[in-house]
């Protein structure tokens, strides 16, 4: 018998054997579906080529607070795009930031921690924001049985602590603190957790079917197994364990390699993992590899070449794509097939080519 789409999705994340396999996207860029598809909503653009929704809800409700005033300005510029400078006003000092950004996304260029003692204002002054459950509540009402919610954690502009810090301090850098200052590294992982915990008290008896924990600096291709031991996987476990005592799952997100790290990802006590990046578009997965060692563990998500697919793709490549996923990774269930992270161009042909690929992605028995 059918499942409802969000039938499908719960019974993957749970690692069952759906009626079909089940097929969403990483979320919905505002680029595409106003260059695409006449600026209709993310979930219009689901429902219109019958894919199984992952809707993304903001639910950040900022708290606002006396010692932490935010300033804005654009900096003048030549040519395309914008730079924004952001100011911090606090008591004991200020954070100063600037970021780039385009009509496809945003970027930082200059990061707000100067020095090393600047994270004791954010311990001392940075405001933790609450749940909107009202906000969910009225996703949820206009999802119905089409899918699930998504949302992510809460920081500055990642959801995993480590993640987050190389957003406050930049990447390399946090790299290279790793060995220089090894004990400050830890002290801001903790000051993040501390902060992302009392948010996620804030989240219980949610409406969310899914929270996206991680980001793409954890990702193998940027950090070494020994980092990603010491420095993201306890503190990644403390939020996974804390989103799971009020109710929520967690799925883990490194947008880049992760076959080196597979087993330590299963480690922090996620429900899933994503991207699933192949080496195509510069990550690192085998799904077969990735199905055997820990299919049975956690569901998988991801898995297709947005770039080779819908991108610069034809519905017939679009389509044997689709059953090479499902042959490496869906057998048995336990997986959602899903766009490697955001895409940006793709026509109406190749996005309904994808859609109708997965219907044809059925479970003996169903």
């Amino acid at each position: 018998m059918a499942m409802t789409s969000r039938d499908r999705l719960l019974c993957a994340l749970e690692l069952g054997q759906p009626d079909r396999l089940p097929a969403t996207t990483h979320a919905w860029m505002e680029y595409h579906l106003q260059h695409y598809l006449g600026g209709m909503d993310a979930l219009s653009a689901y429902r219109k080529f019958g894919l199984d929704t992952a809707l993304q809800v903001a639910h950040v409700q900022q708290v606002r607070s006396a010692d932490w005033a935010v300033f804005q300005r654009t900096i003048p510029r030549d040519g395309p795009g914008q730079l924004t400078e952001t100011t911090v006003e606090m008591p004991e000092g200020d954070l100063r930031w600037v970021e780039e950004s385009d009509e496809y996304t945003a970027w930082v260029t200059e990061y707000p921690i100067k020095n090393l003692e600047q994270v004791r204002l954010i311990e001392r002054y940075w405001p933790v924001p609450e749940c909107d459950h009202e906000a969910l509540w009225a996703a949820q009402a206009r999802l119905g049985e089409d899918g699930i919610i998504r949302a992510g954690g809460w920081g500055f502009q990642q959801a995993g602590p480590w993640q987050d810090a190389c957003r406050w301090v930049g990447t390399e850098r946090m790299i290279l603190l790793t060995y220089d200052e090894p004990a400050w590294v830890h002290e801001f992982l903790r000051i993040l957790t501390d902060k992302k915990l009392r948010f996620i008290e804030t989240m219980r008896d949610a409406p969310i079917d899914l929270v996206e924990m991680g980001g793409g600096d954890a990702s193998s291709t940027v950090i070494s197994p020994s980092i990603f031991e010491e420095f993201c996987l306890p503190y990644d476990r403390q939020l996974h364990d804390a989103l799971h005592d009020v109710g929520l799952r967690v799925v883990y997100h490194t947008c880049g390699g992760m076959m080196p790290l597979l087993e330590m990802i299963v480690g922090n006590g996620c429900d899933a993992i994503e991207t699933l990046t192949p080496p195509e578009m510069g990550g690192d997965v085998r799904l077969a590899e990735v199905k055997r060692r820990v299919g049975g563990q956690v569901c998988l998500i991801g898995g297709f070449d947005q770039f080779h697919g819908l991108r610069d793709g034809t519905p017939e490549i679009i389509r044997d794509m689709v059953h090479r996923c499902f042959q490496e990774a869906g057998l048995g269930g336990g997986y959602i097939i899903a766009t490697s992270d955001h895409f940006f161009h793709a026509s109406e042909e190749n996005l309904q080519a994808y859609a109708d690929a997965a219907r044809e992605c059925v479970y003996d028995g169903t």
